[in-house]
Parts: C-alpha cells; structure tokens; sequence
C-alpha cells in the first residue's frame, strides 16, 4: 500500500531524514538477518552460552536496552567498537542498487541525512551497495548519538542540533512507528516505510507499535515512487 504524498505538505521542507534498515533499502532484502545472526554468534562467544540461549538473552537485551549493544555494555562491559564492527562484517550484496531511488534523493530540495541506530560504517556499505551514498550531506550513526539509540529524545535533540534541523521544515522515514514519537513531537512531518504489498489493516498496522498511530503523517511501501512523487510535483 502507498498514501500518496501530498506535495503542498512537503513543500516547505529543506531537511530529509532517514533511517536506514528496512527504511532505505526494502524489508525484503532481509539484510538485518545477518546482522541478527552475528548479533547472537557475538551472545554466545562471549558468555559461552548455546545459541538459542544467546539469542533470547539478545532479544532481552534489545527490549530493556533499547538495543542490544546498550544491554550488553550496561551489563559486560563490551568493546562497543568491537561489538559494531563484527555485527556489520557481513555481505552487502544482497542489496539491489535502487536508481530511481538514487534519482528521487539526488533531486529532493534541500539536504539530506542518513539518521541510524547502526554504525557509519555500515551505513557508508549499505548506501553505496544501492547508489545513493553520495546524495547525503551527512550520516548521524549510533557514535554520533553517544551509543543512545532512537527513539530517546536526547538523540534526536542530539541531531538536530549538530546539523541545525528544525523540525517544521523536516521530514522524517522510518520503518518503526515508534521512532516517530519524538519526531512528530519536534514538529517534524513523519512517514512510516512499511514492507512492499503490505496490505494490512490500519490496526494491523500499529501491531508492533499500538501506542503511535498518531505520530504517522504517511504511510507507504514504496519510498522510491513516494519520493518520484514530491520531486514530480514540484519540478
């Protein structure tokens, strides 16, 4: 499904946010798979545990952390550099590079961010294996936000002003409702990017994120053509 945008609504908007797993490249890439796996190879080296233990030690960890890197710094006292660089060793190939995405970005007015709970590395790999990288003004990674992720507030405070956002001439694309909470709060229009031909109900919808319906401007399953769209318009 795709909410077609409403280009008046995007008009006045001089700053593009966007998280980058499953916001940036499609759900169905499956490429945070990887990065799952290496996260529960890391569990289990390091505690010695059995791989279905580690991985829901690691699912714990990313409910009462936040993510699981905070969990396991907060109670092991891990190399969180170690940590990102071995979680991000994986193969970038499953990406398909997207030009019409490339193109929509590149012609968007104004700047555009990269703004992810990864690292910059990954996030350098990922963009370039699509053909985008070099359409951002800049990457805003896990380092940058002082290893708190989204959806704390200090992060997004963090960014904006290290890059001078403000939130009413900002959008904001993320593929987890509940990271546009704070977003929507700062005055920023919002779109959550769902998987293609997700067909659900709205309530379905919210599933994962009850509590953030109305923190959604937008929702679509195609980001390239929901961006086509605000380039066309204003063209």
């Amino acid at each position: 499904m795709t909410e077609s945008p409403d280009p008046a609504r995007f008009a006045h908007v001089t700053d593009w946010v966007f998280d980058l797993d499953n916001t940036l490249y499609p759900h169905h890439s499956n490429l945070f798979s990887q990065i799952d796996a290496k996260m529960t190879a890391y569990v289990s080296e390091l505690l010695t545990l059995p791989r279905e233990e580690a991985r829901k030690l690691q699912k714990e960890l990313y409910l009462e952390y936040g993510t699981t890197l905070n969990g396991l710094m907060e109670r092991h006292q891990i190399d969180p550099d170690d940590f990102l660089e071995k979680v991000h060793d994986i193969d970038y190939s499953w990406l398909v590079p997207d030009p019409v995405l490339g193109t929509a970005i590149r012609q968007l007015p104004g700047r555009k961010f990269i703004f992810t709970n990864g690292d910059r590395g990954h996030a350098e790999r990922a963009a370039r294996q699509l053909g985008i990288l070099d359409h951002f003004d800049d990457i805003f990674d896990i380092v940058a936000a002082g290893l708190t992720p989204k959806p704390a507030r200090e992060t997004y405070e963090k960014f904006a002003a290290l890059h001078a956002v403000s939130g009413p001439h900002s959008v904001m694309f993320e593929d987890l409702a509940r990271n546009l909470a704070v977003p929507k709060a700062l005055g920023m229009t919002t779109v959550l990017v769902v998987p293609r031909n997700f067909e659900p109900t709205f309530s379905e919808i919210w599933e994962r994120d009850p509590d953030n319906a109305d923190d959604v401007d937008y929702v679509t399953d195609n980001l390239a053509g929901f961006l086509s769209t605000i380039v066309e318009a204003n063209a």
